[in-house]
């Protein structure tokens, strides 16, 4: 069961086009729509030139040599992949965008990614994308002739709540690609959202949601007395935070900010924080 309208929430692409397969006796326009298909997969919807391509591995499939599962770990252990996704990023961005891009999911929970940075630490970055693709979830859903897609905004893609939303944290438009137009870039996107176990809103991208990124931990301020044990508690998202009472010649911005207001404080705060300048991205009850 998909979660909708997926038009609103900038997953309508995924949702309306039909998993990718490579049956016997494609044409050779249908092969390059399945080896093209791959790369806007495996490479976070990335723009692959004709010179980076593997023409080696992309051959080997045109003559049913390899299947897809096989050309996926290619271009998962490509110099390409690697620096784009490992390298140059950090540990745990890197295994958040190996599971979008292999499993088509979000990690569950921080033992999860736990696993993948001890396998990384152990056996290196090839073992960590054989993890990935060699695991029991890869070949039931995907097998040997799917390409894989992503699908963590399906209820039965994820064990829980965290996780389902976690996925509008990764994906934000099938137009978007895994680094580029992403305010988390090369860092961590879902670290602490994952130690923390905490979900997040399900924002359309159309709305200040889509600048919103996530504070670091320890940045949430609780506003009002008796916010955490008085009456129902509401945690407001704020993005473009910018004061607007400043004198002419310095304007101060500050980055997002997460308050946790009490229901009786709600409106007070709301007014505050237009004041200044800020834009809310979200208001959802916490308790």
């Amino acid at each position: 069961m998909a979660f909708g309208p997926s038009s609103r929430l900038g997953i309508s692409l995924f949702d309306e086009t039909p998993p990718v397969e490579w049956v016997s006796g494609s044409s050779t326009e249908e092969k390059e729509t399945i080896i093209k298909a791959v790369y806007r997969q495996v490479l976070g919807n990335a723009y692959v030139m004709d010179s980076e391509r593997l023409a080696v591995p992309e051959s080997q499939l045109k003559l049913g040599e390899i299947s897809i599962r096989e050309f996926v770990r290619q271009v998962g252990k490509s110099d390409l992949y690697c620096s784009r996704f490992f390298t140059s990023c950090a540990r745990y961005r890197a295994i958040e965008l190996n599971f979008r891009h292999f499993l088509g999911r979000t990690p569950i929970d921080l033992e999860e990614m736990r696993m993948h940075s001890n396998i990384l630490d152990n056996k290196g970055f090839a073992a960590d994308i054989d993890s990935y693709i060699d695991s029991d979830e890869y070949q039931s859903t995907f097998g040997e002739n799917f390409v894989p897609y992503i699908r963590g905004y399906k209820t039965e893609a994820c064990q829980n709540m965290v996780q389902f939303t976690h996925l509008f944290q990764m994906v934000r438009g099938a137009s978007s690609s895994s680094l580029k137009g992403d305010l988390a870039g090369k860092q961590p996107k879902l670290n602490s959202l994952v130690i923390q176990s905490t979900p997040t809103p399900v924002i359309s991208p159309a709305s200040a949601g889509a600048t919103f990124r996530n504070p670091a931990l320890g940045s949430r301020t609780i506003h009002g007395v008796g916010a955490s044990e008085n009456g129902k508690v509401y945690r407001i998202e704020v993005t473009s935070y910018r004061a607007n009472q400043v004198n002419r010649i310095s304007r101060f911005r500050r980055g997002n900010q997460v308050y946790l207001v009490p229901f009786d404080k709600l409106s007070q705060e709301y007014q505050r924080i237009h004041q200044q300048g800020g834009v809310i991205a979200s208001i959802t009850p916490v308790s």
